[in-house]
C-alpha cells in the first residue's frame, strides 16, 4: 500500500477527474466502484454534503441568469464523485435540483422554512456528523470575486474550514479572504451541533467570475481543492492512504 503526501491529492484528484469524464455514466455505479480502493476513515466523522437551496428556492441568481442552487449541486456532486475515488463514501442531502420541504408546504415562504428544518433533522439524525454546504456568493458590487469559507463553533469546525480555505487559494493566490464564524442567521449552522463548514465558491455577481462558477471543468477544480481540504484535515499530522488497485 503507498502513501501520499497530502499536496499530491491534486495529482491524484486530475486522474480522477479525468477517469470521470471517460466512464461517464458509469460512474454511477460508484459505491460499487470504490470497492477496489482502499477506503479513507473520516475520524469516525459521516461527512454529509448540502448542496445549498434547490427547486423553487434557486438561491442567488447569477448576472446571466443561473440560480445559485444548480451551481451549488454541481460542485457537490463533483465532489462526491472526487471523494468517492478516495473510498470515502459521503451523504448527500440533495442530488437533484429538488426542495426538501414537506408536500404540506404552499408558499415559497414556507417550503423554504420547511426545506431547512428537514435539512437540520437530516443532519441531526446521522451520528458522528461533519456538514460541508456549497454554495455561492453574491453582492451589490460587481468587483468583489473569490472564494470564503465559513465555520459554526468550534475547534473541529474552524480546522476543517481552514483547511478547505487554504486548498482554494491554490485556485486564486492572490485571493487572501480568510476563514470566518458564520453569523447566527444562517438558519442551518445555528440549529446544527455537529462541526460544519459552509464553501462560498465565488461570486455570482462578478462577470468573469460567473462564467467561471458556469463552468463543468472550474467546478472540478473546485471539488478537487475542497475534496483536498477535507482529506487534509482527516490526515492532519500525517500522510493520506493513497488508492490501491
Amino acid at each position: 500500500m503507498r502513501k501520499f503526501g497530502w499536496e499530491k491529492i491534486f495529482a491524484l484528484g486530475v486522474a480522477a477527474s479525468l477517469a470521470l469524464t471517460a466512464l461517464g455514466g458509469q460512474w454511477m455505479e460508484r459505491r460499487t466502484a470504490k470497492q477496489a480502493f482502499y477506503p479513507v476513515r473520516l475520524a469516525g466523522r459521516q461527512l454529509i454534503l448540502d448542496a445549498g437551496h434547490g427547486g423553487e428556492d434557486g438561491g442567488a441568481v447569477s448576472v446571466t441568469g443561473v440560480p445559485e442552487s444548480q451551481i451549488n449541486l454541481a460542485v457537490t456532486l463533483k465532489l462526491d464523485q472526487l471523494l468517492g475515488f478516495y473510498g470515502l463514501s459521503a451523504i448527500l442531502l440533495r442530488e437533484s435540483d429538488i426542495s426538501l420541504h414537506d408536500p404540506s408546504a404552499g408558499t415559497l415562504r414556507e417550503k423554504k422554512v420547511s426545506d431547512l428544518h428537514n435539512r437540520v433533522s437530516a443532519i441531526e439524525s446521522v451520528p458522528n456528523a461533519l456538514v460541508v454546504s456549497i454554495h455561492q456568493n453574491t453582492f451589490p458590487d460587481p468587483a468583489y470575486h473569490g472564494s470564503q469559507v465559513f465555520f459554526r463553533d468550534g475547534e473541529e469546525s474552524q480546522a476543517v474550514a481552514q483547511a478547505i480555505s487554504e486548498a482554494l487559494q491554490t485556485l486564486d493566490p492572490e485571493n487572501h479572504r480568510k476563514c470566518a464564524k458564520i453569523p447566527d442567521s444562517v438558519y442551518l449552522m445555528k440549529h446544527i451541533t455537529c462541526p460544519a463548514a459552509l464553501v462560498e465558491c465565488g461570486f455570482l455577481s462578478n462577470v468573469a467570475e460567473e462564467e467561471k462558477l458556469r463552468n463543468g471543468g472550474y467546478q472540478t477544480q473546485l471539488a478537487l481543492c475542497i475534496a483536498a481540504g477535507v482529506l487534509k484535515w482527516e490526515n492532519r499530522g500525517g500522510e493520506i492512504q493513497g488508492p490501491v488497485v
